[in-house]
């Protein structure tokens, strides 16, 4: 049986969320990506609606620095709005880890957790065009690929900003999977099999 908890960080539009459904449900394991806002919510006492606008992207106060003279009490030591909710998601995070297995998307629960299962999904720019456009009708291909580069800007950076790591950069992770020419079902028998390793 599975002891590890499987992290899936993915491109926007490669079908990573859906491949975590998959997996949850094949192995018989929790499955966790937007319930970590709600269940993050209640951790701090925050309100969800600032979880939601900080999802998975920074938020960097900007300073003026035009004193060079600090107090303790300065503004500067303020602890910013996007660090607190990832203090309280990473908690959170660590908490349904010492639960037992269960597959987590995004949130660098990749990088969060010491000894967990790490999976990248990518896929061509076209496959994921294609695919948003199958779940949202009515958008053009431009703006399309325009909303998916800058979804993908904003997970870089957070990640990038968070964990010191590259996102999407292979050695930081077990297993990369490419679901243009497979699809997410292609994708899916790769990892079983790869997790079986594990098993």
């Amino acid at each position: 049986m599975l002891d590890k908890v499987i992290t899936i960080s993915r491109e926007f539009g490669s079908g990573g969320r859906e491949l975590g459904m998959k997996l949850a449900e094949r192995l018989n394991l929790p499955f966790y990506d937007k319930e970590l806002i709600s269940m993050s919510a209640e951790e701090s006492g925050l309100a969800e609606e600032a979880f939601l606008h900080y999802d998975e992207h920074i938020s960097i106060q900007q300073e003026p620095f035009k004193q060079r003279l600090y107090t303790p009490f300065s503004m500067l030591y303020e602890v910013s709005m996007s660090d607190q909710i990832f203090l309280t998601q990473s908690r959170v995070i660590r908490k349904l880890a010492e639960q037992g297995p269960c597959v987590i998307v995004g949130r660098c629960a990749d990088r969060v957790l010491e000894n967990s299962i790490n999976l990248f999904v990518y896929a061509k720019m076209e496959n994921r065009i294609k695919r948003m456009n199958s779940l949202e009708t009515g958008v053009s291909p431009e703006r399309m690929e325009e909303r998916i580069r800058e979804i993908d800007k904003k997970r870089k950076d957070y990640y990038q900003y968070y964990t010191g790591c590259e996102w999407g950069k292979a050695q930081n992770y077990h297993l990369c999977l490419e679901s243009s020419l497979t699809g997410v079902e292609g994708c899916f028998n790769a990892a079983l099999a790869y997790l079986q390793c594990y098993i």
